[in-house]
């Protein structure tokens, strides 16, 4: 792996937390992801179901992670298996994990090759009164592709008919919310080496310079600082493409006088960053492009100040919505008194900011979380309320990662310029 050795008490504690959510007499099943096919002999690279490295640490396809805490032999209580490996896997795809290598990765003792899996698994669920599967569960899924948790959960039900069946997903969502200090730990790695990308931008950026240019430009000082990449589809946009908000084509020249969004970040060791930033592609924003700016940063900070222990989803998003109601009346997009009069459920602010201020970050750029916790410290969010107005050629959004404290909150990403001003003068 590109990342440092993680310290296995990560996995450890995840792993203790999960046992004491589960019913007396349960198994528990994580599974790898599959390695995805392109088309001919192709294929996607892997990557890891955030779940089992969350567990384990194990970033391998085709492994799968066994947890029993009331198994009758204690050796039994948590078991890893991995894919064996023999010559010609060595030379063809390179190293796997050794037994010893899985043990001190995942701090896991009892680890098996895959090819005995279904005879352990097998006497544990007849030992078993409740086998908890996973399904993805997360509010924004769309994904039409079989899984192998899919494949996993059709087999279950066939061999194991009279068993209760569990969901594992309400628990990993309210255990993953809450990250530990190792993860913040990862998570600011994550944002430190996107800081690098961001200031190497600086002195780049510059008319005619090419969106693909710049992205570029990112993955070089992503990977040579142990980044695994980008955390998502780098979205480099100048323009009008600004409005847009997923554009990734990034196939466009910048153009003088434009704005350049930029909404890309580094992932570490599986933990993802989340950075938004805006820059002037001549090196100085107009007046009307400043004002925008600052009525967006003002929105960031103001919002930022709410992300604390005791907030609600709900309540925090009311209250942004007021606070860029405000900004975009000063800004002369929106009319005081139409806003006086509106819908309450389908506030005129969503024409210019239509999309939602945070969501959780950590294993998964939109991580595991409910809308109906309450903020608990040790959350992380994203903050990124922004202003679109396709009219001028101008979307201007500012993000940045917010860990939520017991006094207050800690922004993991305070060291990246995001005042106007001083990104003006590092440009020039």
């Amino acid at each position: 792996m590109k990342y440092e050795t993680i310290n296995p008490q990560l996995f450890i504690q995840n792993r203790k937390n999960l046992a004491q959510k589960l019913k007396a007499g349960s198994l528990a099943i994580f599974n790898s992801n599959d390695i995805m096919p392109t088309s001919a002999d192709g294929t996607m690279p892997f990557k890891q179901h955030s779940d089992i490295f969350y567990l384990s640490g194990i970033n391998q396809e085709e492994s799968i992670l066994l947890l029993c805490p009331d198994a009758k032999e204690p050796k039994f209580r948590e078991i890893l298996f991995v894919k064996e490996t023999n010559e010609h896997i060595a030379v063809w795809e390179g190293h796997k994990y050794s037994k010893e290598e899985a043990t001190q990765t995942s701090g896991i003792e009892t680890v098996f090759w895959l090819s005995n899996f279904e005879a352990i698994f097998r006497k544990l669920a007849f030992e078993s009164e409740y086998l908890y599967l996973n399904t993805n569960e997360h509010l924004r899924d769309s994904n039409e592709v079989q899984t192998r948790d899919d494949r996993f959960i059709n087999w279950c039900k066939k061999q194991f008919p009279l068993h209760k069946l569990e969901r594992l997903s309400p628990i990993m969502h309210r255990l993953r919310a809450v990250k530990s200090a190792f993860e913040v730990d990862l998570i600011q790695k994550a944002c430190n080496i996107t800081e690098k990308g961001f200031r190497r931008l600086l002195s780049f950026v510059k008319a005619n310079v090419w969106e693909y240019e710049i992205e570029a430009e990112l993955i070089h000082e992503f990977l040579r600082n142990r980044a695994d990449g980008f955390a998502y589809e780098p979205i480099i946009a100048s323009g009008e493409s600004a409005c847009i908000l997923h554009y990734i084509k990034n196939d466009k020249i910048c153009k003088a006088g434009d704005v350049l969004l930029l909404d890309v970040a580094a992932a570490y060791a599986q933990y993802n960053s989340d950075l938004t930033r805006c820059l002037p592609v001549s090196g100085r924003f107009s007046k009307r492009q400043k004002d925008v700016y600052n009525a967006v940063l003002r929105v960031f900070k103001e919002a930022k100040s709410l992300l604390v222990v005791g907030n609600n989803w709900t309540d925090y998003h009311k209250e942004v919505g007021k606070i860029m109601e405000s900004e975009l009346i000063g800004l002369g997009l929106l009319d005081r008194h139409e806003v006086a009069k509106q819908n309450s459920n389908a506030p005129l602010f969503k024409k210019y900011f239509p999309h939602g201020t945070s969501h959780h970050l950590g294993l998964n750029v939109h991580d595991y979380g409910s809308p109906n916790h309450v903020f608990e410290s040790g959350m992380v969010f994203t903050c990124e309320p922004g202003i679109y107005i396709l009219e001028e050629n101008l979307g201007i959004r500012l993000e940045n990662n917010i860990v939520i404290t017991e006094n207050g909150n800690d922004d993991l990403m305070k060291n990246i310029p995001i005042e106007a001003e001083e990104i003006e003068d590092l440009m020039n």
